[in-house]
């Protein structure tokens, strides 16, 4: 209805062109939006406050011009000036009919939009590093990034969703020697595990798999191995006494060995990230590794096209990037003293290998405290000549899990964290996927398991599920009386429908494809939630106050038209977030 009330409006300001009331040159946006309170109509525009300076004349005589170069349509009941010129329209009852065959006509497609005209826009969300399964944080994340891309992807974006592997570094060295530590145990060998090592029970497990496949072949003493390093916290420094650590290591085993358990660890928790992920609904186009951006040679070439733009420097051995000239609080190292290569030094190859690859805007889900991050990446983009605008990144607030009002506490280096597996076998993937989604982002979530896991109209995600059930309920009570809905019929009898509960349920559906736009545009699918719920609300309360299957077969088909309708929305509303439309609760 918006792009009808849109049209109908430009045509009448062509009107006032031709008839010389407007210049020429005067071609402002048409935007018509609903109005919050309906005694002031359905829709309203501000076109002519914003035509009144070109037009030389005052806003509230231009709207009176406006509305009467309106090209008439049945849709319109009535047009009425407010206030210092705003346009006030108020649909006719078949305007909102039209909703539930567009409905029932599109099916799964309605909502979906072209307006993204299949640009390429690639979607990088969760890629925690493959140092622990994945947490609780990270399905927030998770929830929050499939349904962004799913979002985009409905509204005519071509979409390419991507995790970003973090299989180099300091990090995964750290989980290497935490899970050899852990082999030299089930080889008998005592030792004092290291305060900053990885400690769950998921290390115990791939130091198992270590040991079976090689015994006790790749043992050496504990005093061969700790052995002159650095003390340990808290006599000591814990990461100078980790740094040792994982260099004694290598040199112990070689580099082959290294390799291979370095492999084991990563390859092993990997394949569970994959595994959760799959399980909890999201997938991926591709699984993208860090390591290849030093294999293929891209670290270096970024780091080569930044020198040669003169944004590089050194100093005490290493070499920097000159960030601060584009706006970061300080300047960045590229290269450490002893010739390694950074973390952000692979970040600039990544993004850069992410405009290569021709994607329009690139959009990358962080989690919170990483917002320091951003303005760094952003500005070594513009060091190598790249737009910087085209780099979206949204950050993600942790979820606060509460279990009987009792905040559960998180750490993954200690091993005490609840993951993101034993969460959806506690709630189920619905609730989870939806809970994530609730709020902005950008907000801090409390996650309620016991409310989660509640059959209540309090449980958001029941009480929307239970809606779409209940309208199958209807229609299997509907074939056990012996009794048939005519689709056609229903749909020619709408004008029956003039309860208040129809009127304010049609209307509602009508807004689904412009509550789906602005989620995706805006990247916030709490927008969608907030809207199922209230949809849900509304169906119910229909329910609660208005039979379906009456005798009057043309207002039963009319109203087996509207619920059904209702059913679709919500279904295809759900799908976007990643949630089940169960047909019986």
């Amino acid at each position: 209805m918006k792009h009808t009330l849109e049209k109908l409006l430009a045509e009448a300001v062509a009107a006032l062109r031709a008839d010389g009331t407007l210049p020429d040159d005067a071609a402002p946006e048409v935007r018509v939006e609903r109005t919050r309170d309906r005694s002031h109509g359905d829709f309203a525009s501000n076109l002519a406050l914003m035509l009144a300076k070109p037009a030389r004349a005052r806003p509230r005589e231009l709207a009176e011009k406006l509305v009467a170069a309106l090209p008439a349509s049945a849709q319109v009941r009535k047009v009425e000036i407010a206030g210092p010129g705003f346009i006030n329209f108020f649909l006719a009852p078949e305007a909102w009919h039209g909703v539930v065959a567009e409905v029932l006509g599109q099916g799964e497609a309605f909502g979906r939009a072209t307006l993204g005209g299949g640009r390429p826009v690639q979607v990088e969300f969760v890629s925690a590093n493959p140092t622990g399964p994945l947490h609780v944080g990270h399905g927030r994340g998770a929830a929050y990034g499939a349904a962004v891309a799913d979002l985009l992807e409905a509204v005519g974006y071509s979409v390419h969703r991507e995790y970003y592997v973090n299989d180099a570094g300091r990090q995964m060295d750290i989980l290497a020697a935490s899970v050899y530590l852990r082999y030299l145990e089930l080889s008998g060998v005592e030792l004092a595990f290291p305060s900053n090592g990885y400690k769950g029970d998921y290390v115990w497990d791939i130091g198992a798999t270590l040991h079976r496949n090689h015994g006790d072949a790749w043992a050496f003493l504990a005093e061969e191995v700790f052995r002159d390093l650095p003390p340990d916290a808290p006599e000591g420094d814990k990461e100078a006494h980790i740094d040792g650590l994982i260099a004694r290591i290598k040199s112990l085993l070689g580099p082959e060995r290294y390799r291979e358990l370095f492999d084991e660890g990563l390859n092993e928790i990997l394949a569970n990230i994959r595994q959760d992920l799959k399980e909890f609904g999201v997938e991926y186009q591709e699984w993208f590794s860090e390591r290849s951006l030093t294999e293929s040679g891209d670290v270096q070439k970024a780091i080569d096209r930044l020198q040669a733009a003169g944004h590089l420097y050194e100093k005490e051995g290493a070499l920097w990037f000159r960030s601060t000239d584009f706006g970061d609080e300080k300047d960045r190292v590229v290269v450490r003293d002893n010739g390694q290569t950074t973390y952000f030094a692979s970040d600039i190859a990544y993004h850069m290998n992410k405009l290569e690859r021709g994607y329009e805007r690139v959009i990358d889900v962080w989690g919170a405290d990483h917002h320091g991050y951003v303005p760094r990446v952003k500005a070594a983009l513009q060091a190598l000549g790249d737009d910087p605008s085209k780099l979206d990144v949204l950050l993600v607030q942790f979820a606060i899990l509460y279990r009987g009002g009792e905040k559960v506490q998180m750490s993954t280096r200690s091993g005490e964290f609840v993951t993101l597996r034993e969460l959806r076998q506690e709630v189920g993937n619905d609730a989870a996927r939806f809970f994530y989604v609730m709020r902005k982002c950008e907000q801090h979530l409390d996650f309620d398991l016991d409310l989660a896991k509640s059959q209540s109209a309090d449980n958001p995600v029941y009480y929307i599920q239970y809606a779409h059930a209940r309208v199958r309920s209807v229609q299997r009570q509907l074939e056990e009386k012996g009794l048939a809905w005519d689709r056609e019929a229903g749909l020619a009898n709408l004008h029956l429908l003039h309860e208040r509960h129809e009127q304010e349920l049609m209307v509602s559906l009508s807004r689904y494809p412009e509550v789906v736009e602005a989620a995706a545009l805006n990247h916030e699918p709490h927008q969608l939630a907030h809207y199922l719920r209230e949809l849900a609300n509304e169906f119910h309360t229909y329910y609660n106050a208005h039979q379906f299957l009456v005798e009057d077969n043309r207002l039963r088909d009319a109203r087996l038209a509207l619920i059904e309708a209702t059913r679709q929305v919500i279904a295809n509303g759900l799908g976007l977030l990643g949630v089940s439309a169960p047909d019986s609760m």
